[in-house]
């Protein structure tokens, strides 16, 4: 059975530098301050909800309608993907809302 050989003390400490690399240069902070923006130019006009919830309705309608066969022409494809445009527009309409 082999012994293991004595550990070698080394004299001196450490043989890299303590810490990590070198501070990386930060740039400087601007000396411009930009203001916020007003509260009267985030309001939306009163006719953006509006416009947001009769499309949403008008969508919802011709849906409803069509399912019912009240329509002209009787239940069709196009007034589903009309109803759907509609409702789509209503969605896209409250993106903008503020």
């Amino acid at each position: 059975m082999a012994t293991k050989p004595p550990k070698r003390k080394v004299k001196g400490g450490r043989v890299t530098p303590k810490g990590g690399p070198p501070p990386v240069a930060r740039p400087e902070a601007s000396s411009r301050y930009t203001p916020p923006v007003p509260r009267e130019y985030k309001v939306s006009p009163r006719w953006v909800p509006v416009l947001m919830f009769a499309l949403l309705a008008i969508g919802l309608v011709v849906i409803f309608c069509n399912y019912l066969g009240v329509l002209p022409g009787g239940t069709k494809n196009t007034y589903l993907l009309a109803g759907l445009a509609a409702i789509l527009g209503g969605i896209v309409t409250a993106t903008q809302y503020r």
